[in-house]
């Protein structure tokens, strides 16, 4: 069976990266090849086209290829909240917090992922045609293979573009490298509140794949759980999965930045951020009205959350 992550040198889709290399898939008796599929929509896609067995990606991104949550369901949480940082050049001496710090810059957000600073800035009053915040791709960004967050960083220091909307390796890299100041982290509290929950890292099947080989399916939430879960105990760990996927340098500071991110190991999704999730698709297109909850979420496979 296959999984895709749409970034693979990456803090926000980890626990199912490290699920494969660490050998937890396997303990379950599952049999999983990790693939990197650039951009979340586009991974999606493949999904829905059969190419795919899972996809580790932001939750929300599923209904650009699943209109209406039809035929697709999320199987657990990868972690909790909206996980991708606002990042300024340090040069613009911008402060924590100051969303107005945006008004006449240049940002990088990846597709499907735009989404989520576009709905955040609107939420803290920002006009991108009245302030003149120009969003959109990150120059390299686009060949096999490449790693957003970092390929944004070098960027910021290129000078290319005066921010980027990633994920906390990208911001990490930016942020050592001298070239970069984190503005914006909504998960721990920056940024209008309602922000926290426009998504979050899931892990995504088909309803094709859940009647077809549910097991299997069983399989991969025990795994997410169990390296989540093993994280907690040696986030350490995290470091051998760098080794074998990463270049030296993010190899280095993957256990730092996983190690931050261990609050939000949770696998359990719960009713509100469903509905907050879906308003926000709303907001932003991708839905037309409310769904239930078991539309959204294979509810047959919750007790895994914590058995």
């Amino acid at each position: 069976m296959k999984i895709a992550v749409p970034d693979l040198i990456t803090n926000s889709y980890f626990p199912a990266i490290a699920a494969v290399e660490l050998g937890f898939c396997q303990a379950e008796g599952l049999d999983l090849t990790l693939e990197h599929l650039f951009p979340v929509p586009q991974a999606m896609a493949a999904l829905r086209d059969g190419q795919l067995d899972f996809v580790a990606g932001s939750a929300h991104a599923t209904l650009t290829a699943f209109p209406g949550w039809q035929g697709a369901k999320l199987l657990t949480a990868l972690a909790q909240g909206m996980y991708w940082l606002l990042v300024l050049r340090s040069d613009l001496a911008a402060t924590r917090g100051d969303v107005n710090a945006v008004r006449g810059l240049r940002i990088g957000a990846a597709a499907g992922v735009d989404l989520g600073l576009r709905g955040l800035l609107a939420a803290a009053g920002i006009d991108l045609a009245r302030d003149d915040v120009r969003i959109g791709p990150v120059p390299g960004t686009g060949q096999p293979g490449v790693s957003f967050g970092v390929t944004a960083a070098k960027a910021l220091e290129e000078g290319s573009i005066d921010g980027f909307w990633a994920n906390a390796m990208g911001a990490e890299t930016a942020v050592r490298r001298g070239v970069g100041t984190i503005i914006l982290d909504v998960r721990r509290g920056d940024g209008p509140p309602a922000a926290r929950d426009y998504t979050f890292a899931a892990l995504v099947t088909t309803d094709r794949t859940i009647a077809r080989a549910p097991e299997a399916v069983a399989a991969a939430v025990r795994a997410i759980v169990q390296t989540q879960r093993a994280l907690k105990a040696q986030p350490e760990r995290a470091t051998e999965v760098g080794k074998r996927l990463f270049p030296p340098a993010e190899a280095a500071m993957i256990a730092d930045v996983v190690t931050r991110d261990l609050p939000f190991y949770d696998p359990a999704i719960a009713a509100q951020a469903v509905s907050r999730m879906n308003q926000f698709a709303q907001d932003m297109g991708l839905l037309t009205g409310p769904v239930p909850y078991e539309q959204v979420v294979a509810t047959r496979f919750r007790q895994l959350w914590t058995s």
